[in-house]
């Protein structure tokens, strides 16, 4: 299983203060996410999810 990095509040208020001086339409998910820096983890080898019996 891929964990997700998530941006920090201040990346997020900057990426958003960005787009309301834009005039077009809203990117993608994946383009806002590879915007933000906002990748996936790989799992840890064997996929062993911890804290779930």
């Amino acid at each position: 299983m891929k964990q997700q990095n998530q941006p920090t509040k201040e990346q997020v208020r900057h990426y958003m203060a960005s787009r309301q001086n834009q005039q077009c339409p809203p990117p993608s998910i994946t383009e806002i996410r590879r915007q933000l820096g906002w990748g996936l983890m790989s799992a840890p080898p064997g996929g062993a999810r911890r804290g779930r019996l």
